[in-house]
């Protein structure tokens, strides 16, 4: 019986609004149950990242060991690496974990701050690419890691089946990043794809929109849920919770990942 335990490695937001604040908040109101091992400390607030402190790799690993040889995890969601190092090591956990990965290839913060090394993008793509049951990039990481420009659907398509080629079980090629009236997203598994289409929402506060897409991914497949339902359901709930921003801080503002409990 698959309980939904997510196991998430990922980067801090002192703001809330992204990292692995924004995951826990969307794996429990998603109805699993979230672990963490921290990759990294920010000092972050709506306004940008006025700070990053990786963690020793030594402890990266003895988290996510603490958490695996204990709780178990159906899932594992990784966002925020930062260097070759934490990647390499990752990678470990990974195999030696033994079930499906979400992989959300953090490279740049909304407000512009980089939280990947240029020198770790090449890692993402060997190491990390080919361990994600799903990779979900938005247009620049998916430029980043494919050289293909996304400027349109038919540019997500063909980078998605490039990520396909490298390895990745599934892709879910964000389109927020991408002009138009409506934002499309596209979902390309082996057995075909499926766009996702709603109304672009004209606001500021979209902040962790793609942690919270990430892993409400993972929320859905640890309890059981078919790649498609699963992501159809996470980016039904992301939807809403930019729809229901609650508008906080000065720049771009968190979501609003309690909007289910609002509807009770």
């Amino acid at each position: 019986m698959t309980r939904g335990r997510v196991l998430i490695i990922a980067g801090s937001d002192s703001g809330g609004g992204a990292g692995l604040q924004a995951d826990i908040k969307a794996v429990t109101m998603l109805g699993g149950f979230a672990a963490t091992a921290v990759t990294a400390i920010t000092v972050q607030n709506t306004l940008g990242v006025h700070g990053v402190h990786p963690l020793p790799v030594s402890l990266i690993r003895e988290q996510a060991r603490a958490v695996l040889n204990d709780i178990g995890t159906d899932v594992i969601k990784t966002g925020m690496l930062g260097s070759v190092e934490v990647v390499e090591a990752v990678a470990d956990i990974l195999d030696g974990a033994g079930v499906p990965v979400v992989v959300d290839p953090v490279m740049v913060a909304k407000g512009g701050a980089s939280l990947l090394a240029d020198a770790a993008i090449d890692a993402v793509r060997t190491r990390m690419v080919p361990r994600a049951a799903l990779l979900t990039p938005n247009a620049p990481e998916a430029e980043a890691l494919t050289g293909i420009p996304v400027t349109d659907l038919d540019g997500q398509r063909r980078a998605g089946e490039a990520l396909l080629k490298m390895g990745a079980g599934a892709v879910l090629m964000k389109g927020g990043h991408v002009p138009g009236e409506r934002v499309l997203d596209l979902l390309l598994t082996g057995h075909g794809e499926t766009v996702l289409e709603g109304e672009r929402v004209e606001t500021r506060h979209t902040h962790g929109t793609g942690c919270t897409l990430a892993s409400a991914c993972a929320a859905g497949l640890a309890q059981g849920q078919t790649m498609e339902a699963a992501v159809a359901s996470a980016w039904a709930y992301v939807a809403e919770a930019i729809r229901r921003a609650p508008g906080l801080g000065q720049g771009h503002g968190p979501l609003d990942h309690a909007w289910p409990v609002r509807d009770r």
